[in-house]
């Protein structure tokens, strides 16, 4: 049935099959997940098999890439976190895995840039099962040992060491794991043996050992998430959110991060997360008035926004946006977006972007009342913009009579 059925990503996952530019490949990337996401849903199985074909096509395919900004490759490590559990949850018999195994295993030592190093943090999921996790770490721990050897003429590189830690650790060979972890290696090995120590009841010793492997060449960010991990797997919520909860769930954006930190701590009130959060990025504070606005804080949203400079397209959406469900809030967004507009903020400002900061924020105080007032004190505002080119009031001076 996987031999018979057409995949449409296999065409375009050809051998430096993209050009030097990022983005056609993440969106060939994206079509590629939605599409052996989408046969998931009726055949587990030929998905798995989809999954792995991609994996083994997607370096290949992207050699000639400019993965300078890195959006590259954050576009394969989240198709790499989204097919895993396909793999890993297909109802496949124990020939059928084994052979996705090595072809994956291949796949991952011809890695060239590499793409899909990843992966082999995932080993032990992949495996799915504890008897077949055991089996691969047999397979791996030998060489994995004398790629750690503490004496540096033997010790070197393996591209299977991180699969060996992950299988070891699925299949609880813990002290195992530990024991060859006692050499001085690099936090991404490292990790497995806080894991293997969590596992094993020992989470105190587990966080300790944590904390002293932090250094310029460990991510502070991955430490703080496995210690998070633990002491969340301990019913520890405060403790976690009050160490480690701010710190370990930055996301792309500053709505992105409010999102995290709200939903893995449920219990906090969100004016209590924003507010810690907040702390964290003084001098940036306006940068939160999106995820004050999200939670419904919106006395809080304007009064970020009035600290410090926050983007003016943001600000007039809100106006528009809220015009009848909150017209106060949604006249305060306005009023704001005109001044950081008027002192002159906002990435790439064009006269549309005046005018619809302005014809939003006059609707709203038609909503709310009050557009006579709001009115004026556009007109004050905009007549008191400094000297230079004077952008917002070339633009609305007919309009305000300046």
């Amino acid at each position: 049935m996987a031999e018979a059925h057409k995949w449409e990503f296999k065409a375009r996952f050809r051998r430096h099959a993209f050009g030097w530019k990022s983005q056609p490949a993440i969106t060939r990337i994206k079509q590629a997940v939605t599409e052996i996401k989408k046969v998931a849903k009726k055949d587990p199985v030929l998905a798995a098999e989809g999954a792995i074909a991609f994996l083994e096509r997607v370096s290949p395919a992207l050699e000639h890439v400019d993965s300078s900004s890195g959006s590259i490759g954050t576009a394969v490590g989240n198709a790499i976190g989204e097919l895993v559990p396909i793999i890993a949850g297909a109802p496949a018999d124990a020939k059928t895995r084994d052979g996705w195994l090595e072809r994956l295993f291949e796949a991952h030592q011809e890695d060239q840039i590499p793409y899909i190093e990843r992966l082999a943090d995932h080993w032990g999921e992949l495996c799915a099962s504890k008897e077949v996790a055991f089996a691969w770490a047999d397979k791996l721990v030998g060489i994995t040992r004398m790629a750690l050897n503490p004496d540096k003429t033997l010790r070197g590189h393996f591209h299977g060491t991180s699969a060996c830690l992950s299988a070891l650790y699925r299949a609880e060979r813990f002290d195992e794991l530990i024991d060859l972890l006692r050499v001085d290696t690099i936090w991404p090995y490292k990790q497995w043996a806080v894991r293997a120590m969590a596992a094993s009841g020992k989470k105190a010793e587990a966080l300790r050992y944590a904390e002293s492997c932090r250094s310029p060449w460990a991510s502070d960010h991955e430490v703080d998430s496995v210690c998070e991990e633990i002491l969340l797997s301990s019913g520890m919520a405060d403790e976690a959110y009050g160490r480690y909860g701010v710190r370990a769930n930055q996301g792309g954006t500053y709505l992105a991060t409010f999102r995290a930190v709200s939903k893995k701590y449920p219990h906090k009130a969100a004016g209590e997360v924003l507010a810690d959060l907040v702390k964290t990025t003084p001098g940036d504070e306006g940068k939160w008035f999106a995820a004050a606005k999200e939670a419904g804080l919106y006395d809080e949203a304007l009064a970020l926004a009035s600290r410090t400079p926050c983007d003016p397209k943001t600000l007039a959406r809100a106006a528009r946006d809220y015009a009848e469900k909150q017209s106060a809030f949604a006249v305060g967004a306005g009023l704001l977006s005109l001044y950081w507009l008027v002192q002159g903020y906002g990435y790439e400002i064009t006269s549309v972007d005046v005018w619809d900061a302005y014809r939003a924020t006059l609707a709203a105080a038609e909503r709310h009342g009050s557009a006579a007032e709001v009115r004026e004190r556009v007109r004050k505002m905009v007549a008191a913009e400094g000297a230079g080119e004077r952008f917002v009031t070339k633009v609305l001076g007919r309009e305000l009579g300046l």
